[in-house]
């Protein structure tokens, strides 16, 4: 099927892909725009695999503080070049990320980072729910182990959904950047604040405010 110019624009703007990656993969899809995109989606996430052991030093640190001024979050985000950290693509993924974590208030960055004590204190509150549901003892440990991804998905910053996407996690997010930017990239640390956190207070729902927020 001949490929039009137009239909190449289309998916450029709609992607942010290079031309000759978008032509390649409209024609791998016969003209189709969302199995196009698909393509595109997975080639950006294969190049990402490759680029993720690179050294990436460079970055930013990003600071957000909720309108209210009852939420504040530090983030350092890395990439390889200076160049990089400068662009407004860059700048405006990491202040996404930045909101992601005033939203929904991760602990850490990747399920690797939770202590094994906190692990298996999970892990044993999900058995004992999982038995007094009168679930079969032989079954119990697949359970919990399914049931633990719930928990990681809470607590690790790129398991969670994104906020302004939920159809893909934090982690797909960085690895289309990183396709599409040609550079490795990597959410190192965080720190959240909220306040009067740790103080009796009455109870505030700051995260569905900031929500609210990012849909406007």
């Amino acid at each position: 099927m001949a490929i039009t110019a137009a239909q190449v624009k289309e998916l450029r703007e709609k992607t942010g892909a290079g031309m000759m990656d978008c032509k390649k993969v409209l024609q791998e899809a016969d003209g189709n725009m969302e199995k196009a995109m698909e393509l595109l989606r997975e080639k950006g996430l294969a190049k990402a695999e490759k680029k993720a052991d690179r050294i990436a030093a460079e970055g930013l640190v990003e600071a957000y503080i909720h309108a209210n001024g009852r939420i504040g979050v530090l983030v350092e985000v890395n990439c390889e070049t200076d160049f990089v950290a400068k662009t407004d693509d860059f700048k405006e993924f990491v202040k996404d990320i930045a909101m992601q974590i005033a939203a929904l208030n991760p602990k850490y960055v990747r399920r690797e980072d939770v202590p094994e004590s906190e692990v298996n204190k999970e892990r044993e509150i999900l058995k004992n729910q999982a038995l007094q549901e009168g679930k079969p003892e032989h079954i119990v440990d697949k359970m919990v182990e399914g049931r633990l991804g719930k928990f990681y998905e809470r607590v690790c910053l790129l398991e969670q959904p994104f906020i302004k996407d939920g159809d893909k996690t934090i982690d797909e997010l960085v690895k289309e950047k990183i396709a599409k930017i040609g550079e490795n990239i990597s959410i190192r640390r965080f720190t959240r604040y909220e306040l009067g956190e740790g103080l009796e207070k009455r109870q505030e729902d700051f995260a569905s405010e900031v929500m609210s927020q990012v849909k406007k």
